[in-house]
């Protein structure tokens, strides 16, 4: 079975949450990791993610929290995966050649295969972009 991970889950949901706020609303780590059913502890892990990639930005102090850095429009799924989990490789082999036994695409029709694949995915997690699911 191949799955996202927990962290990349709690990740989209708590973008999606930030989404649906008026643009530059401050939202406490609270209130996101409440309204999503997101365990805080996990909700502090992954914003330093979101934070690095561009797609949030914190506020420190009272009245503290978080917010998106771009519009909802302008963040895909895409950007959300690679922030938790890198970038997307659906096997090892397609990350670097060097661990195909076969040296990669020029000489194995299984790689070749596993990288249509894994553009497809691609292009398919960055057509989704957060704007389309507000509200």
């Amino acid at each position: 079975m191949m799955n996202l991970n927990q962290a990349t889950d709690y990740a989209l949901r708590a973008v999606l949450y930030l989404a649906n706020k008026p643009r530059g609303e401050v939202v406490e780590a609270q209130e996101i990791a409440h309204r999503q059913v997101v365990p805080m502890r996990f909700l502090l892990k992954i914003m330093p993610s979101l934070i690095r990639a561009g797609i949030v930005k914190s506020k420190r102090g009272v009245g503290g929290g978080y917010y998106l850095a771009k519009t909802p429009q302008d963040i895909t799924f895409l950007d959300v995966v690679e922030a938790i989990e890198g970038p997307l490789t659906i096997n090892r082999c397609l990350a670097d050649d060097e661990y195909c036994s076969r040296q990669g695409t020029p000489n194995c029709q299984v790689h070749r295969a596993l990288a249509a694949v894994q553009q497809k995915l691609a292009a398919e997690l960055k057509r989704h972009h957060f704007g389309d699911l507000n509200h």
